[in-house]
């Protein structure tokens, strides 16, 4: 994937639940780390839009849908760690090794 692609990411979560503000701010870390200012987040709260989220299939939050660059990826969980989660964007082996150095915040058991 280009450098320069412009990443289109919509989070599905519920309220402000631990693992749906977990996920948020580590998406938005992911993405401050690895895709500078190529990036839109659009949060989607399915206790205010269920319509949306069953629309997409997401039956539990959170779930992080990859919208563009094609192909459409969806990922569910707190996005920690990173590794897996750079992953399951289709990120290549080289674009991980020059960004090696992204932190990813756990969840607090």
């Amino acid at each position: 994937m280009s450098r320069h692609a412009t990443y289109k990411f919509r989070l599905y979560v519920a309220g402000d639940a631990p693992n749906s503000l977990q996920a948020i701010a580590n998406l938005t870390e992911l993405c401050r780390t690895f895709f500078a200012n190529h990036y839109t987040i659009e949060v989607v709260d399915v206790f205010k839009e269920p319509k949306r989220a069953l629309v997409d299939s997401v039956f539990m939050t959170p779930t992080l849908m990859k919208v563009s660059p094609s192909p459409v990826r969806t990922i569910v969980g707190t996005l920690s760690p990173i590794q897996p989660v750079l992953e399951a964007l289709g990120l290549n082996a080289s674009q991980k090794e020059s960004r090696s150095q992204a932190r990813v915040r756990e969840p607090h058991p």
